[in-house]
Formats: C-alpha cells, structure tokens, sequence
C-alpha cells in the first residue's frame, strides 16, 4: 500500500510541474535607453580679451602746400605701420542646429607705427602711428560640437596720427590726427575647452578708404596749413581672443 501511494505522487508531481511551467508568462526584456549625446551649444553673451598683431598699409599724396593746390596731384610714397595689440570684446551669440549667429563690439590699444622718405617735399618723412582699433561687426559661423568657425564683417576706426618729420633733425614739422572709418571682413575658429570658456584665432581686413587730411605747422608757427594730403588706408590684423560665456544653456541633447 505504501510503495502504491509513493508511486502515486511520484506521477502527480511529474504531471502537475510541466503544467505550472507552461502557465508561467514568457520572460520579457527590456531594452536599455539610447544613449543621448551631449553637443556644446554656444548661445548667450560672452566677454573676453585678445591680443596680437596688425599691419597698416598707409599712401599719401600730397594735393595741396601752404594753400595751394598741387597740379598734378604727387604721391609721396607708401609705408606699413606694424606693431602689436591688446584689447577686449563683448558679445552675444545664438545657436540654431549647427548654426551660430553673432554680434560683437571689439576695442584695442594699438602701437602701429611706420614711415618712409617723402618723393615730393625733399628732406621729410612722413609718418603714420595708429593708436586704437574698434570693431562692430556681425557673425555667420557653423559649429562643431566645440569647434566654431565663423565669417565676420561689419564696420571697423581707426585713431590716427599722421606726423611730417625732418630727415635730419628728427623734428616734426607738421601734424594731424584722425579718426577714420571703414569696413572689414573677417574669419576665426574658436575651440570651447570647458563648459564657459573658449579660445581662439582671428585674421581681420579693414578697409579705411581715402580721406584728405590736412597736416598743420609746428615749427616754425604752430597751426598754420602746411600741406593737404589725401592718405589711403588699409589694415590686416591677426588676433588670439579667450572668452567667457554666460546666459546660456551651457549643454544641450539630442
């Protein structure tokens, strides 16, 4: 009787675990989220500083001497005011898909200074020393991820001085200053290398144009008319900037 029983539950239990088995729900696997990709993105107002170099191409001619018209208008000669810059800008940027728009004003101190032997008035030479540079431009650029690259232009002065010096003595004879307006163009790259910050290279064109300037006396009576001279200008300048962002999404995700 008891092997019978024992025989009895051995087959109730080999029937009943398959049918628990099959009642079961199959198991389900849930798929992990996808990943989702961090992209800098370079909206909001920045602040920075910069630095570098410029060259300024400078031609006169001269068109009048002590109040008379020079016929035919002589040029006398051409120079290069180089030397170096520092300054600051500010700005805003806006960001849609890859592409950055932009607006900055960008001021700096300048020490450009060259000069050459005058080809009209004998023992003279004229010089050009710029002393400031100001930018107010607009920007195109298309980013990746942390690496922009954009297109400027926009409007560009320049504070001159404009001196006639004795080849000589090294007195100045005559003088004037200027403030001059043009146009420029311009493209950089820009790298972020934290959430705010960025760096970056610039090369610049100015485009000033012609202006007459009249030059006055210093010796031997200071601010008589010594000459009119109609001087061209124009400018490369080359610049490494380091800005800080704020006002922003620093990251944004897609």
């Amino acid at each position: 009787m008891k092997k019978v029983l024992v025989a009895t539950a051995g087959l109730v239990a080999l029937g009943v675990a398959p049918a628990h088995g099959a009642d079961l729900p199959a198991r389900t696997y849930t798929k992990a989220p996808a990943m989702m990709s961090a992209i800098y993105d370079w909206s909001g107002f920045y602040l920075g500083l910069n630095a570098g170099g410029a060259s300024s191409h400078n031609c006169w001619t001269n068109t009048n001497t002590l109040g008379i018209a020079t016929v035919p208008n002589t040029a006398e000669g051409c120079h290069d005011a180089t030397g170096g810059l520092v300054g600051g800008q500010i700005g805003y940027r806006w960001q849609s898909s890859n592409w950055v728009f932009g607006v900055e004003a960008k001021g700096d101190w300048a020490n450009l200074k060259g000069s050459n032997a005058s080809t009209f008035a004998a023992g003279t030479t004229n010089q050009t020393k710029v002393d400031a540079v100001g930018q107010f431009t607009g920007q195109v650029g298309y980013a990746w991820n942390t690496v922009l690259w954009y297109l400027k232009g926009g409007a560009a002065v320049t504070d001159d001085k404009y001196r006639g010096i004795a080849t000589a003595t090294g007195v100045v004879t005559d003088q004037a200053t200027a403030t001059r307006w043009g146009g420029l163009v311009g493209t950089g790259v820009e790298l972020s290398f934290a959430p705010n910050w960025s760096v970056g290279v610039e090369y610049d064109h100015m485009f000033m144009g012609n202006r007459n300037t009249a030059l006055t006396t210093t010796v031997p009576a200071p601010g008589g008319l010594s000459r009119i001279d109609n001087i061209k200008q124009d400018a490369d300048m080359g610049s490494v900037h380091v800005n800080y962002r704020w006002g922003g999404p620093g990251i944004s995700k897609y």
